[in-house]
């Protein structure tokens, strides 16, 4: 697996968008330089994040979302597994 997040990404699981893989490693959001923890979705090539609007759902119980544009950058808190085993051991 590759150190860069992909460019679309969700966290419904009925998404196309949606990876649990991904989403298990973590993904750090900075949109318009602030760093966001309530993404749902977004896309770094459109430029755009889909936050939850307040408490409110639709009536199938899903939070309704506002879509922000703006800069969006994004990547991964966790690193992959196996990173540690490319990296040479100490020998003293």
């Amino acid at each position: 697996m590759s150190d860069t997040p992909p460019d679309h990404l969700s966290t419904n699981p009925k998404s196309p968008h949606f990876n649990m893989e991904v989403l298990q490693r973590g993904i750090g959001i900075r949109f318009k330089g602030r760093e966001r923890k309530d993404v749902e979705e977004y896309s770094i090539s459109e430029g755009w994040i889909r936050v939850a609007a307040g408490k409110t759902r639709d009536r199938h119980g899903n939070p309704l979302t506002i879509k922000l544009t703006g800069p969006v950058e994004a990547w991964f808190e966790n690193p992959a597994e196996g990173a540690d085993e490319d990296k040479p051991a100490d020998t003293e």
